[in-house]
């Protein structure tokens, strides 16, 4: 019998009757792990000497799961999928960690993920590509790669991820599950390896919404290390989902929806839009009022330049302490200035190091005004426009990605500057720090695509249970992935 399929609650359920152990789950999602690595490689590290922890009323004892590469966890291999950091094995929990483990999860590999957080393919990790389980020839997004990988194929129930533009919420839509990332601050991100700290949120990947509740509910709170982190204790997730919605109001965006806004619009993207359209009268007919709003064309084509120019000074900053010094691979030199040169050079990818570029050249104090200030000054223009929309509207609803997961070599896909806007809108919920979920509402060319909910922010319980109620209404909640 299969357990690694089934919901948090139902393993809980089994765990406490006696109808089997922790350590089954554990031998079982071991062994998927095995096997999704040769398909997929979706695991930087697999912990085959994964223990059982006792079973007690926590809905997550005894249950297996994975943590991003970008967790901090004391005695094993954490490397953030950079060859700066390949063998560098920490001596402290992130909180995050810390929490899960108060709670009895039993963590069974760290996975794969772009390095550092920086890409949204999955293809830039030290250790090789994702692979989409759905499709070989398709990738996952990231940065959250593995994650989605292992949650979609069924090696566990959810995994951690970060998500500092749509790291948790595309991998989510491209696999065919739930990602979660709530208010900024709600869990802590003390020992999250920092990219980009204004933007950087934990969350967690699921099959359905009510496991993400139950994780970020064990996830969240107050952290005297973070003094970003907030005092959630009177906000109980799992205990809001009543599926109750009528009277709530969602809106979505005209300019992202409206396929004439697409000059030569893929089929792919077409059916995608019709999809979600489906899903917008589906919200209708559950009592949920929805309407279309119009944003400024001009501020929304901005959102992508801002994200570039604000993540990568933050992350120049925050990866200048990665010299080969203090921790990872000594570079070669004849003095210190020569070893940080020769680890930087060959420990970054090209995508980082293209990044630090132009991270060190906004920062510039001749160029900070022109580019670093202005793109703070367009990001709370973003944000006070979402704001805007939430003093009517309970969250914005909105199609994630111009369609199903990309092929890796990208020969067939379409893509052009009109699909700019639809693939990086998520990026709006990090500017804010306001919670946001995706779920899978259909397929496109046989492969699953995903909608997303994005709501203010503390209101985290409300948009949860509107996704909640959206997600019963259709089928596609605990979804396994199927190779098509």
């Amino acid at each position: 019998m299969k357990y690694m399929n089934k919901s948090i609650e139902e393993l809980h359920d089994m765990l406490i009757k006696g109808e089997v152990t922790s350590q089954d789950l554990i031998k079982e999602s071991l062994e998927m792990s095995h096997k999704i690595q040769d398909e997929c490689n979706a695991f930087v590290t697999i912990l085959d000497d994964a223990k059982e922890t006792p079973v007690t009323d926590s809905l997550l004892s005894g249950i297996p799961c994975g943590l991003k590469d970008n967790y901090s966890t004391k005695d094993i291999l954490s490397t953030g999928s950079s060859n700066t950091l390949k063998d560098y094995v920490p001596f402290f929990d992130a909180t995050a960690v810390s929490k899960l483990k108060e709670a009895g999860a039993v963590f069974v590999n760290k996975t794969v993920m772009d390095e550092f957080g920086m890409g949204g393919t999955g293809t830039t990790g030290h250790t090789g590509t994702v692979l989409n389980p759905w499709d070989k020839t398709r990738m996952t997004a990231g940065s959250s790669a593995g994650s989605a990988a292992a949650v979609a194929a069924g090696v566990y129930p959810y995994a951690t991820g970060s998500d500092t533009g749509d790291s948790i919420r595309k991998p989510a839509a491209y696999c065919g599950i739930v990602g979660y990332k709530p208010t900024y601050g709600m869990i802590s991100r003390y020992g999250l390896f920092p990219f980009a700290s204004s933007l950087d949120h934990l969350g967690v990947l699921t099959r359905n919404v009510k496991d993400a509740a139950i994780v970020v509910d064990a996830m969240k709170g107050l952290d005297k290390n973070d003094m970003t982190s907030w005092d959630s204790t009177n906000i109980h997730l799992k205990e809001s989902l009543d599926g109750n919605v009528k009277g709530k109001k969602l809106c979505y965006v005209k300019e992202i929806v409206d396929l004439s806004n697409y000059e030569n619009p893929s089929p792919e993207l077409k059916e995608h839009i019709a999809n979600f359209m489906k899903t917008v009268e589906l919200c209708k007919s559950l009592g949920i009022e929805v309407e279309e709003v119009s944003v400024d064309k001009t501020l929304l084509n901005a959102s992508a330049a801002v994200y570039v120019v604000i993540s990568c000074a933050e992350a120049t900053s925050n990866m200048s302490n990665l010299t080969g010094i203090i921790f990872g691979p000594r570079g070669k030199g004849d003095n210190y200035i020569e070893m940080m040169k020769d680890h930087r050079t060959k420990g970054f990818s090209p995508l980082i190091k293209r990044r630090f570029v132009i991270g060190s050249y906004v920062l510039q104090s001749q160029n900070q005004e022109r580019y670093f200030r202005n793109a703070q000054r367009v990001r709370r223009l973003l944000v006070d426009a979402w704001k805007d929309l939430f003093k009517k509207y309970d969250g914005v609803i909105l199609p994630v990605g111009s369609g199903p997961a990309k092929h890796l070599d990208g020969s067939k896909d379409i893509l052009d500057k009109d699909t700019v806007v639809l693939e990086e809108h998520l990026q709006i919920g990090n500017f804010g720090g306001f919670p946001s979920i995706t779920i899978p509402n259909g397929f496109v060319s046989k492969l699953p695509v995903g909608v997303n909910i994005t709501g203010n922010c503390y209101d985290d319980a409300n948009v949860l249970n509107i996704a909640y109620a959206l997600e019963e209404a259709m089928d596609y909640k605990n979804q396994i992935a199927k190779e098509v």
